[in-house]
């Protein structure tokens, strides 16, 4: 069974090497939709793939991004220096910061969060499918595990990823060791209150 979450922010960047010359040479924001999807094979207790309720860590991730200028680490130094200099949320990246760049990293993200949480309530074994990055209201990237094996795997990775202070500042106790040191999210314990 298959489920989808929504997640939303504001956001800007600068899409290098593109054939837009506004895309490529000023920079712009969007109302991007990050668009989860998961799989398992067995249902909770409850009779869900995921409580909705316990995606936490997931809505953090992406609102990490609300409100930020995400910049290519290969930006100039004038324009990095600037970034960091006159804001208080960027986050510099290890590509280029295309919808198709970013579903991918979405993915990567979703894939660690479930991947260290602890499930209590008898969920079956939790993957995520897919993540839709809708930079606009008539467009969207989409990636999933094929890419995320194949265009991530062999080049990027997670901490590669640099988070202004003013991102990590807003950020629960112990959300960053689950982001970069791989500490577990341990989801509650709950009681059955109808037997099965």
């Amino acid at each position: 069974m298959i489920i989808r979450k929504k997640f939303s922010y504001e956001g800007s960047h600068v899409v290098r090497n593109c054939a837009s010359r506004r895309c490529s040479h000023s920079i712009h924001g969007h109302s991007a939709i990050v668009e989860l999807m998961f799989y398992a094979s067995e249902l909770d207790n409850a009779g869900m793939v995921m409580d909705f309720g316990l995606m936490g860590a997931l809505k953090q991730i992406v609102d990490s991004f609300d409100h930020t200028h995400d910049m290519w680490n290969k930006e100039s130094e004038k324009i990095l220096d600037f970034f960091k200099e006159e804001n208080e949320r960027w986050v510099i990246l290890p590509f280029n910061p295309t919808a198709e760049m970013l579903s991918l990293m979405f993915f990567a993200y979703a894939k660690h969060i479930i991947e260290h949480t602890v499930f209590n309530n008898g969920e079956g074994e939790i993957e995520i499918m897919a993540v839709r990055y809708h930079e606009t209201d008539t467009g969207y990237a989409e990636a999933g595990r094929e890419d995320f094996e194949h265009i991530w795997m062999p080049r990027y990775s997670l901490n590669d990823i640099i988070f202004s202070e003013g991102i990590r500042s807003e950020w629960p106790e112990a959300f960053e060791d689950v982001l970069m040191n791989n500490k577990k999210i341990v989801n509650p314990d709950i009681p059955l209150q109808i037997e099965l």
